[in-house]
Protein backbone atom coordinates (compact mmCIF):
# COMPACT_ATOMS: atom_id res chain seq x y z
CA UNK A 1 0.00 0.00 0.00
CA UNK A 2 1.41 3.28 -0.56
CA UNK A 3 0.61 6.75 0.42
CA UNK A 4 3.03 9.04 -1.49
CA UNK A 5 1.49 11.00 -3.90
CA UNK A 6 2.63 10.21 -6.97
CA UNK A 7 3.77 6.83 -6.49
CA UNK A 8 3.16 4.24 -9.13
CA UNK A 9 1.63 1.36 -7.57
CA UNK A 10 1.08 -2.69 -9.43
CA UNK A 11 -1.94 -2.56 -10.34
CA UNK A 12 -4.26 -5.82 -11.00
CA UNK A 13 -7.42 -6.00 -14.19
CA UNK A 14 -10.07 -4.04 -11.69
CA UNK A 15 -7.61 -1.75 -10.34
CA UNK A 16 -6.17 -0.83 -14.11
CA UNK A 17 -9.69 -0.60 -15.17
CA UNK A 18 -11.15 2.03 -12.82
CA UNK A 19 -7.55 3.96 -13.46
CA UNK A 20 -8.45 4.03 -17.08
CA UNK A 21 -11.85 5.41 -16.78
CA UNK A 22 -10.61 7.94 -14.04
CA UNK A 23 -7.84 9.43 -16.70
CA UNK A 24 -10.57 9.06 -19.44
CA UNK A 25 -12.73 11.06 -17.22
CA UNK A 26 -9.62 13.92 -16.45
CA UNK A 27 -8.94 14.04 -19.85
CA UNK A 28 -12.00 14.18 -21.37
CA UNK A 29 -13.15 17.22 -18.62
CA UNK A 30 -9.42 18.55 -19.60
CA UNK A 31 -10.45 18.43 -23.08
CA UNK A 32 -14.02 20.30 -22.98
CA UNK A 33 -12.05 23.15 -21.01
CA UNK A 34 -9.74 23.51 -23.13
CA UNK A 35 -12.51 23.41 -26.65
CA UNK A 36 -14.21 26.12 -24.27
CA UNK A 37 -11.81 28.19 -23.90
CA UNK A 38 -10.57 28.51 -27.78
CA UNK A 39 -14.29 29.04 -28.87
CA UNK A 40 -14.36 31.93 -26.31
CA UNK A 41 -11.05 33.37 -27.66
CA UNK A 42 -11.04 32.95 -31.63
CA UNK A 43 -10.94 34.82 -34.21
CA UNK A 44 -14.39 35.26 -35.72
CA UNK A 45 -12.66 36.25 -38.99
CA UNK A 46 -10.96 32.90 -38.82
CA UNK A 47 -12.88 30.33 -36.62
CA UNK A 48 -11.82 27.17 -35.79
CA UNK A 49 -12.23 23.83 -37.84
CA UNK A 50 -15.27 22.03 -35.76
CA UNK A 51 -14.76 18.95 -38.01
CA UNK A 52 -11.46 18.29 -35.84
CA UNK A 53 -13.05 18.49 -32.58
CA UNK A 54 -15.44 16.28 -33.51
CA UNK A 55 -13.22 13.57 -34.41
CA UNK A 56 -11.30 13.91 -31.19
CA UNK A 57 -14.64 13.58 -29.11
CA UNK A 58 -15.44 10.50 -31.40
CA UNK A 59 -12.56 8.84 -30.88
CA UNK A 60 -12.58 9.54 -26.95
CA UNK A 61 -16.44 8.38 -26.68
CA UNK A 62 -14.72 5.20 -28.50
CA UNK A 63 -11.97 4.22 -25.88
CA UNK A 64 -14.95 4.93 -23.35
CA UNK A 65 -16.95 2.27 -24.86
CA UNK A 66 -14.08 -0.18 -25.36
CA UNK A 67 -13.56 0.56 -21.60
CA UNK A 68 -16.46 -0.79 -21.00
CA UNK A 69 -16.74 -3.78 -23.42
CA UNK A 70 -13.54 -5.14 -21.41
CA UNK A 71 -15.41 -4.82 -18.17
CA UNK A 72 -18.10 -7.04 -20.37
CA UNK A 73 -15.31 -9.33 -20.90
CA UNK A 74 -14.19 -9.52 -17.17
CA UNK A 75 -17.59 -9.74 -15.98
CA UNK A 76 -18.22 -13.01 -18.41
CA UNK A 77 -14.77 -14.63 -17.99
CA UNK A 78 -15.50 -14.51 -14.14
CA UNK A 79 -19.30 -15.94 -14.59
CA UNK A 80 -17.69 -19.15 -17.26
CA UNK A 81 -14.71 -19.93 -15.13
CA UNK A 82 -14.74 -19.67 -11.03
CA UNK A 83 -18.95 -19.14 -10.80
CA UNK A 84 -19.64 -22.17 -13.02
CA UNK A 85 -17.22 -24.09 -11.49
CA UNK A 86 -18.93 -23.27 -7.76
CA UNK A 87 -22.48 -23.95 -9.06
CA UNK A 88 -21.37 -27.28 -10.17
CA UNK A 89 -19.87 -27.80 -6.73
CA UNK A 90 -23.88 -27.71 -5.50
CA UNK A 91 -24.98 -30.30 -7.64
CA UNK A 92 -27.04 -32.84 -5.48
CA UNK A 93 -26.88 -30.23 -2.31
CA UNK A 94 -30.29 -29.32 -0.86
CA UNK A 95 -30.79 -25.59 -1.24
CA UNK A 96 -33.66 -22.78 -0.56
CA UNK A 97 -33.68 -20.11 -3.05
CA UNK A 98 -35.71 -17.05 -3.48
CA UNK A 99 -38.08 -18.13 -6.18
CA UNK A 100 -41.60 -17.95 -7.27
CA UNK A 101 -41.31 -20.20 -9.80
CA UNK A 102 -41.47 -24.48 -9.69
CA UNK A 103 -41.83 -27.47 -12.46
CA UNK A 104 -45.39 -29.21 -12.21
CA UNK A 105 -45.06 -32.70 -12.74
CA UNK A 106 -47.42 -35.47 -13.20
CA UNK A 107 -50.20 -32.49 -11.98
CA UNK A 108 -48.14 -31.82 -8.76
CA UNK A 109 -46.09 -28.59 -7.47
CA UNK A 110 -45.32 -27.54 -4.65
CA UNK A 111 -43.88 -24.14 -3.06
CA UNK A 112 -42.77 -22.96 0.44
CA UNK A 113 -43.63 -19.31 1.46
CA UNK A 114 -42.83 -17.14 4.16
CA UNK A 115 -45.21 -14.45 6.19
CA UNK A 116 -43.25 -12.16 8.37
CA UNK A 117 -46.13 -11.74 10.76
CA UNK A 118 -49.24 -13.24 11.16
CA UNK A 119 -51.86 -12.34 8.72
CA UNK A 120 -56.11 -12.04 8.42
CA UNK A 121 -56.20 -12.52 4.37
CA UNK A 122 -54.03 -14.18 2.27
CA UNK A 123 -54.36 -15.20 -1.34
CA UNK A 124 -52.44 -17.41 -3.62
CA UNK A 125 -52.44 -16.98 -7.00
CA UNK A 126 -50.98 -19.96 -9.55
CA UNK A 127 -49.57 -17.96 -12.31
CA UNK A 128 -48.92 -19.73 -15.94
CA UNK A 129 -45.57 -19.04 -17.77
CA UNK A 130 -47.74 -16.41 -19.50
CA UNK A 131 -48.64 -14.34 -16.65
CA UNK A 132 -52.29 -15.53 -16.41
CA UNK A 133 -53.59 -16.49 -12.98
CA UNK A 134 -54.58 -20.42 -13.59
CA UNK A 135 -55.91 -20.67 -9.74
CA UNK A 136 -57.01 -18.77 -6.71
CA UNK A 137 -56.70 -20.21 -2.74
CA UNK A 138 -57.22 -18.80 0.27
CA UNK A 139 -55.36 -20.61 2.94
CA UNK A 140 -56.79 -21.04 6.46
CA UNK A 141 -53.51 -21.04 8.29
CA UNK A 142 -51.99 -17.66 8.12
CA UNK A 143 -49.67 -17.81 11.09
CA UNK A 144 -46.01 -16.52 10.39
CA UNK A 145 -43.44 -18.10 9.64
CA UNK A 146 -42.77 -20.83 6.63
CA UNK A 147 -45.93 -22.53 5.28
CA UNK A 148 -45.95 -24.99 2.07
CA UNK A 149 -48.63 -24.42 -0.65
CA UNK A 150 -48.84 -28.08 -2.27
CA UNK A 151 -51.20 -27.49 -6.09
CA UNK A 152 -52.99 -30.46 -7.46
CA UNK A 153 -52.31 -28.99 -11.16
CA UNK A 154 -55.84 -27.94 -11.88
CA UNK A 155 -57.63 -24.74 -12.72
CA UNK A 156 -60.03 -23.01 -11.42
CA UNK A 157 -62.53 -24.74 -13.89
CA UNK A 158 -61.43 -27.97 -12.21
CA UNK A 159 -59.62 -28.96 -15.62
CA UNK A 160 -55.83 -30.18 -15.16
CA UNK A 161 -53.45 -28.28 -16.45
CA UNK A 162 -50.25 -29.33 -18.85
CA UNK A 163 -46.94 -29.96 -17.29
CA UNK A 164 -44.68 -26.29 -16.73
CA UNK A 165 -43.36 -24.28 -14.94
CA UNK A 166 -45.79 -22.05 -12.76
CA UNK A 167 -45.35 -19.29 -10.49
CA UNK A 168 -46.94 -18.66 -7.22
CA UNK A 169 -48.19 -15.08 -5.99
CA UNK A 170 -48.49 -14.53 -2.37
CA UNK A 171 -50.61 -11.47 -1.04
CA UNK A 172 -51.38 -10.99 2.28
CA UNK A 173 -52.98 -8.34 4.80
CA UNK A 174 -53.31 -7.91 8.15
CA UNK A 175 -56.94 -6.99 10.51
CA UNK A 176 -56.27 -3.44 9.60
CA UNK A 177 -55.70 -4.11 5.70
CA UNK A 178 -52.15 -3.23 5.89
CA UNK A 179 -49.83 -5.48 3.55
CA UNK A 180 -47.79 -8.17 5.10
CA UNK A 181 -44.04 -9.33 4.16
CA UNK A 182 -43.99 -12.21 2.16
CA UNK A 183 -41.88 -14.41 0.47
CA UNK A 184 -41.63 -16.98 -1.88
CA UNK A 185 -38.99 -19.79 -1.97
CA UNK A 186 -38.14 -22.79 -3.99
CA UNK A 187 -36.95 -25.57 -1.91
CA UNK A 188 -35.37 -28.80 -3.78
CA UNK A 189 -32.37 -30.31 -4.90
CA UNK A 190 -30.10 -28.97 -7.37
CA UNK A 191 -30.00 -31.04 -10.58
CA UNK A 192 -28.60 -28.80 -13.30
CA UNK A 193 -25.91 -25.88 -13.82
CA UNK A 194 -26.58 -23.85 -16.77
CA UNK A 195 -24.25 -20.72 -17.98
CA UNK A 196 -27.16 -18.05 -20.12
CA UNK A 197 -26.51 -14.61 -21.23
CA UNK A 198 -23.87 -14.07 -18.55
CA UNK A 199 -25.65 -15.54 -15.65
CA UNK A 200 -25.61 -18.62 -13.57
CA UNK A 201 -28.59 -20.58 -13.49
CA UNK A 202 -29.05 -23.56 -11.06
CA UNK A 203 -32.20 -26.04 -12.07
CA UNK A 204 -34.56 -26.45 -8.71
CA UNK A 205 -37.64 -28.53 -8.73
CA UNK A 206 -37.44 -28.51 -12.66
CA UNK A 207 -37.35 -24.63 -12.84
CA UNK A 208 -33.91 -22.23 -13.24
CA UNK A 209 -33.30 -20.11 -10.50
CA UNK A 210 -29.79 -17.65 -10.51
CA UNK A 211 -27.44 -18.76 -8.30
CA UNK A 212 -26.97 -15.69 -6.24
CA UNK A 213 -30.87 -16.61 -4.92
CA UNK A 214 -29.75 -19.36 -2.89
CA UNK A 215 -30.12 -18.21 0.19
CA UNK A 216 -29.65 -21.55 2.21
CA UNK A 217 -27.30 -24.59 1.36
CA UNK A 218 -27.25 -28.06 3.24
CA UNK A 219 -26.04 -31.65 2.25
CA UNK A 220 -29.15 -34.10 1.45
CA UNK A 221 -30.35 -36.07 5.03
CA UNK A 222 -31.43 -39.49 5.19
CA UNK A 223 -35.35 -40.26 4.97
CA UNK A 224 -36.49 -40.27 8.74
CA UNK A 225 -39.40 -39.84 10.73
CA UNK A 226 -40.50 -35.99 10.72
CA UNK A 227 -41.95 -34.21 13.53
CA UNK A 228 -46.09 -33.66 13.04
CA UNK A 229 -46.90 -30.99 10.86
CA UNK A 230 -50.22 -28.80 10.81
CA UNK A 231 -52.65 -28.93 7.86
CA UNK A 232 -55.33 -26.84 6.90
CA UNK A 233 -57.50 -27.22 4.21
CA UNK A 234 -57.78 -24.23 1.78
CA UNK A 235 -61.31 -22.88 2.65
CA UNK A 236 -62.74 -19.30 2.06
CA UNK A 237 -62.59 -19.61 -1.84
CA UNK A 238 -64.91 -21.11 -4.67
CA UNK A 239 -61.61 -22.27 -6.44
CA UNK A 240 -60.57 -24.53 -3.50
CA UNK A 241 -59.80 -28.41 -3.98
CA UNK A 242 -59.44 -30.71 -1.53
CA UNK A 243 -56.39 -32.11 -3.22
CA UNK A 244 -55.14 -28.30 -2.88
CA UNK A 245 -52.94 -28.04 0.45
CA UNK A 246 -51.28 -25.49 2.72
CA UNK A 247 -49.78 -26.20 5.90
CA UNK A 248 -46.86 -24.72 8.20
CA UNK A 249 -45.22 -26.24 11.58
CA UNK A 250 -46.96 -27.08 14.56
CA UNK A 251 -47.09 -24.62 17.40
CA UNK A 252 -43.93 -25.86 19.32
Amino acid sequence: MTDAIGSSPTTTGTDSGALGRARLAENFDTFLSLLTTQLKNQDPLSPLDSNQFTQQIVQMTGVEQQLATNDLLKKLVANTGSGVSTAVSLIGKEVRAESADTAMKDGKATWTYNLARGADDVKLEVLNEKGIVVRSIAPTDNKVGDHTFAWDGKSAAGTTLADGTYSLRVTAKDSQGTAVTSTVFADGLVTGVEQKDGSTLLTINGAQVPWDKIVTIRQPADPTPTASYGTASTTGSTNNSTDDKTSSPAAA
